[in-house]
């Protein structure tokens, strides 16, 4: 199933082209890396993916469950996210946000998504555990986790292992290829090109 496609697609930022011309499409199950200098347009891209900014020409289409519920997004580490005041479970719960009806008051298939992508990515452990205490490799996998209640089908890494130390970084990286393995499309954005490489199956290098 085709999640995403691009033609000749033209992104301008504050007044200035900073993409030109690009064509590609995400399908199901696809991990794609997305690699360029600073200034690139890799966070600009990321907006468009996310419906954010629109193309000033060209074309960039999302499927329907995507514009329906959007796609998960782990944006990179912030103060914001270390002080989310609340348990690793209600942080993973409330990635369904925009998938229930219920507003705050999750039902049974929000929390079931929840338990799911905890117990995928490891951090059963950590379910009762206040986010603040957290390391970053633990706040990481706990974010992803409520990246994939927003959506299961695409999810939109924007550079997961800044910050973190070589040992939580690896872990990231079986984390994201699991997620990848469960059937869940992956666009990672990277500094480091040949570890994209070695980690993702394409890789889109933005000039």
């Amino acid at each position: 199933m085709e999640l995403i496609k691009a033609d000749k697609l033209v992104l301008s930022y504050d007044g200035k082209a900073v993409i030109d011309g690009l064509s590609f499409t995400v399908n199901e199950g696809d991990y794609i890396a997305v690699v360029g200098e600073n200034g690139s347009g890799k966070s600009t891209l990321m907006k468009a993916i996310t419906g954010e900014l629109k193309p000033v020409s060209g074309m960039l289409e999302r499927c329907a469950e995507l514009k329906k519920y959007g796609v998960g997004y782990l944006p990179q580490q912030s103060a914001i996210q270390k002080d989310f005041p609340a348990s690793v479970y209600e942080a993973v719960l409330s990635g369904n946000i925009r998938r229930s009806s219920f507003g705050f008051g999750w039902n049974r298939e929000s929390k079931d998504r929840a338990d799911e992508y905890i117990h995928l990515l490891g951090i059963c452990k950590l379910k009762s555990r206040s986010f603040q205490e957290l390391s970053g490799g633990q706040r990481q996998r706990v974010l992803l986790a409520r990246a994939m209640c927003a959506s299961d089908k695409l999810l939109l890494l924007d550079e997961p292992i800044t910050g973190l130390d070589e040992g939580a970084a690896e872990d990231m990286y079986r984390a994201i290829r699991l997620v990848n393995d469960n059937g869940t499309a992956v666009i990672m954005v990277s500094h480091d090109r040949k570890r994209a490489e070695d980690e993702a199956d394409r890789v889109i290098q933005l000039k």
